[in-house]
């Protein structure tokens, strides 16, 4: 059994003293579930630093987010029950402005919670997995008989994340990425769905000559533009594109890949995302798309609670299509590659895990998907034991693409430094208004990347 193990404490010195990559977790989210509470001061909350006691089954997560505790409220009054008698559940949250940086204080202390949100840099996730601090899932579900909890996809998408050959975080979300489109829209020009790159640009002519907004993207945000950057790259170069730079096999200004970056650019220039698509944020976005305002909106499923909601919803669930970002013809990459992530990981304690915490983990592992499904219409990488009966037909669709998908990639900034994060996303929107050329996008970001 993997009980009380105190591998934790070695190289934490390392890790505590480690430069802080301070990444929310919005990129991967596309924002917080808007229970915020803005004026959080980081602090939280006891006296004891949360995961010290054996007695509680402790979670920490961010202030942003109130879906995760929820959902373990719930299952601790329901499927968990058991596991929580005599090792209540205790939640807690901090600010996610400054979450890595905090995960690090409390690893440096030996404090981490016996389960948490994962950190937000991959770089740093894997820091905490070299150093112990992180219960080693893969073994864990194989001692308790949990095998086979979390998706294929799933699993293969955080491995790849944090670059390990075992499980190490679970999937509280997992979100496939893709082009939502305006089915009326379309139909009104006269296009047809693209499957490739040739195709995509001319089905936006055509939309633009008749009036019709093509893209719509929050370039002020900028990663919903770069995530267009990086998917043009694993098309054509391949799914191992990024790792290569990361690797410092390839870089960023190499010409095959600044001309993904110009492919994007180009679009810029042509107009296809508005008029100013750099003064133009994640909700403004959202709205211009459940309104009618453009015909494509690049995001990730975790829109499916917008979409769902017939309330913002003005065009109708009905009315959305999806399509997977197009091949690149000729390209080394194939369109059954998803783009992919795992929205918000959760990871457990190594030094703070015991018989208790194993059980608690078990019936996550085995009911967490249903219950987040069920209460929050949130998509997991959970396997499910069964489907609500008013499950939209888009949730559906997702739930399937996911079942059946290939293979997985990831975004353009997830092998990135935390420099080389925040100039890329800055930039993005230079990319969407046709301001910066794909090389000199590129060029600021490899600088930044070192």
């Amino acid at each position: 059994m993997i009980s009380n193990r105190r591998t934790g404490r070695r190289a934490l010195s390392a890790v505590a003293l480690a430069g802080a990559g301070i990444l929310t977790l919005a990129a991967c989210s596309g924002g917080d579930d808007g229970d915020a509470d803005p004026t959080a001061s980081g602090d939280t909350g006891s006296e004891e630093p949360a995961g010290t006691t054996s007695e509680e089954f402790t979670y920490l997560g961010q202030t942003q987010n109130t879906t995760i505790a929820a959902t373990l409220e719930s299952l601790e009054v329901g499927a968990c029950s058991a596991a929580a008698d005599g090792t209540p559940l205790s939640t807690d949250a901090i600010d996610g402005t400054t979450w890595d940086q905090q995960l690090q204080v409390l690893a440096g202390n030996d404090a981490l919670s016996n389960m948490s949100m994962a950190a937000g840099t991959p770089s740093l996730m894997k820091e905490f997995v070299d150093a112990g601090l992180v219960l080693n899932l893969s073994e864990a579900f194989a001692e308790l008989g949990v095998e086979g909890a979390v998706l294929p996809a799933a699993e293969a998408t955080l491995k790849q994340l944090h670059q390990t050959d075992d499980l190490y975080a679970l999937p509280t979300e997992y979100n496939i990425e893709g082009f939502w489109f305006n089915e009326t829209l379309f139909d009104e020009a006269g296009v047809d769905v693209p499957s490739t790159w040739t195709e995509l640009v001319d089905v936006a002519a055509t939309l633009n000559d008749a009036g019709i907004q093509p893209f719509i993207a929050a370039g002020s945000d900028g990663w919903p533009v770069t995530r267009l950057v990086g998917n043009h790259i694993f098309r054509s170069l391949g799914a191992d594109a990024l790792q290569q730079v990361a690797d410092g096999a390839a870089s960023l200004t190499d010409p095959e890949y600044v001309e993904s970056a110009d492919a994007i650019s180009a679009l810029g220039d042509a107009g296809y995302f508005g008029a100013a698509p750099g003064s133009v944020d994640y909700n403004t976005a959202m709205n211009q798309f459940l309104t009618g305002g453009g015909a494509m909106f690049y995001m990730g499923s975790w829109a499916l609670g917008n979409f769902n909601d017939p309330e913002q919803n003005q065009i109708g669930a009905e009315n959305i299509g999806y399509f997977p970002f197009p091949e690149v013809e000729g390209g080394a990459g194939s369109i059954d590659e998803t783009p992919a992530n795992a929205g918000i990981p959760v990871m457990f304690s190594a030094s703070h895990y015991t018989d208790d915490i194993g059980e608690w983990l078990a019936c996550i592992a085995e009911n967490y998907g249903d219950v987040a499904l069920a209460e929050s219409g949130q998509v997991t990488g959970f396997s499910l034991s069964e489907t609500p009966a008013d499950q939209s037909e888009l949730t559906t669709m997702v739930q399937d693409q996911i079942a059946n998908a290939a293979g997985s990639v990831l975004w353009f900034e997830a092998a990135f430094s935390a420099e080389g994060t925040t100039v890329s996303q800055t930039n993005g929107g230079g990319l969407a208004n046709g301001s910066l050329s794909g090389a000199e996008f590129m060029e600021l970001v490899q600088a930044a990347n070192g």
